[in-house]
């Protein structure tokens, strides 16, 4: 007795465990439809075919023209019961390239499951296609039960020759593109020679100018000796930054780019304001004692 029943919990165990493996997801009272509709003739149908998972794939493939809508309608079951699964999908797949359009089946609770497919739904890479595309049908779900994928039939699409032409544009692929030849703009260069002598002559013609106006208005040239013993260095530095301005800007007119003139400008500008600022205190302050 203890012998007989040492074989008893294993057997159930396999016998479930069996029972549990040969679940599996299937579908019963398939019902394909074909439906024309053209302008002015309303709806009529052209194709009814009725199957289910055991049935044969027929020889000839379904013909779909560009009017019409192609409709299946079926029961989902899991290990025969009518169940509503996690996924349905209706796959049109075009053999040559394997590019597939998913179709997903609206169910119900009970199984009950439809989708319709127009011709104006296909992508634009199948709607092409003259030969068949194969219609598989996806069923599957959450759990240990087996998923459903098989093939159902076959569509054979045409098109109205009175029908606008479909026209396909291949996507942009990312590859090796034709070498392309940059021609940059030259460099920019200074004014004609002439140009610049006409101004460099004006900027000369106003020295004369300046020294006859100083001596017209009383420049104290004698109070020179008495401002560079007062502040020397100031004078000196204020007076060689504006030189050494005009000779940055002359190097920046015949060979130095922006970028050398600009670090030079910094450094000029700054000796010129603070001894600037030193030497201008200095003559205020001979103008307070009524020297100037």
């Amino acid at each position: 007795m203890r012998f007989y029943s040492s074989f008893v919990a294993p057997l159930m165990l396999l016998a479930a465990g069996a029972a549990q493996a040969a679940s599996s997801w299937s579908f019963d009272d398939a019902k394909l439809t074909v439906n024309s509709k053209k302008a002015g003739a309303g709806t009529k149908e052209k194709f009814i075919r009725h199957f289910d998972d055991k049935s044969e794939l027929p020889k000839s493939p379904i013909t779909l023209d560009s009017s019409d809508s192609l409709k299946l309608v079926l029961t989902a079951k899991e290990n025969g019961k009518g169940k509503r699964p996690h996924q349905a999908f209706l796959v049109l797949r075009e053999l040559a390239s394997g590019l597939e359009a998913p179709f997903p089946l609206t169910v119900k609770d009970n199984g009950k499951a439809v989708v319709e497919i127009k011709h104006s739904d296909l992508p634009v890479q199948l709607a092409i296609e003259t030969a068949p595309l194969e219609a598989s049908l996806i069923i599957a779900s959450f759990g240990s039960s087996k998923g459903l994928s098989t093939i159902v039939f076959d569509v054979q699409l045409t098109r109205d020759p009175a029908a606008a032409p479909i026209v396909y544009e291949k996507p942009l692929r990312y590859g090796k593109l034709p070498e392309i030849h940059h021609i940059f703009r030259s460099d920019p260069t200074s004014p004609p020679k002439i140009v610049s002598l006409v101004f460099v002559l004006a900027v000369l013609a106003t020295v004369p100018a300046l020294f006859i106006a100083w001596i017209v208005l009383g420049a104290n040239v004698s109070h020179l000796p008495k401002a560079l013993g007062t502040a020397p260095l100031a004078h000196a530095a204020f007076f060689g930054s504006i030189v050494a301005m005009e000779g940055v800007f002359f190097l920046y007119y015949s060979s130095w780019n922006l970028f050398q003139t600009l670090p030079a400008v910094g450094v000029v500008s700054v000796v010129a304001f603070l001894s600037g600022a030193k030497a201008l205190g200095e003559v205020q302050s001979r103008r307070l004692a009524g020297e100037r």
